[in-house]
């Protein structure tokens, strides 16, 4: 844990969950978008500042909860990064699907270059030339 912090195992509420997703430079997304999100997750949580109260990360996990599980929605506020909290995120995430997914579960995430070394702290490796992430281009 991290002084000053509590982790919560669940998705923050709606209004959060966009706030950080835009604070953080995640792509911004709409109310219409984010109840089905996280309606839609298999594992999350979120992180409060004691404080004051409000929700500073969060990340999440969807999936099948057989095989395929993706690491979603890794955000911590500006004012709050350097702290752990985003490896407290995480380990709480991969320790659910250890728990929880049966053995052999396939876990995946796409990275930006400044959470690169979080996901390789974490064992994350490249998964070229192996496989390459491709995504749908025309967003529909």
């Amino acid at each position: 844990m991290v002084d000053g912090y509590s982790l919560h195992g669940t998705a923050p509420d709606e209004v959060a969950y966009l706030r950080l997703r835009e604070a953080s430079g995640l792509t911004p997304k709409r109310p219409d978008q984010a109840g089905p999100a996280l309606a839609g997750g298999w594992a999350a949580c979120h992180v409060v500042h004691e404080a004051s109260g409000e929700t500073v990360a969060m990340g999440r996990v969807i999936g099948d909860g057989g095989w395929y599980f993706h690491v979603v929605d890794m955000a911590v506020l500006p004012d709050h990064q350097r702290r752990g909290l985003g490896d407290l995120v995480l380990s709480h995430l991969l320790d659910v699907i250890a728990t929880d997914a049966p053995p052999g579960a396939y876990v995946s995430l796409m990275v930006d270059p400044p959470g690169r070394r979080l996901y390789e702290r974490h064992g994350f490796v490249d998964s070229a030339p192996r496989s390459v992430g491709m995504v749908l281009a025309d967003e529909r």
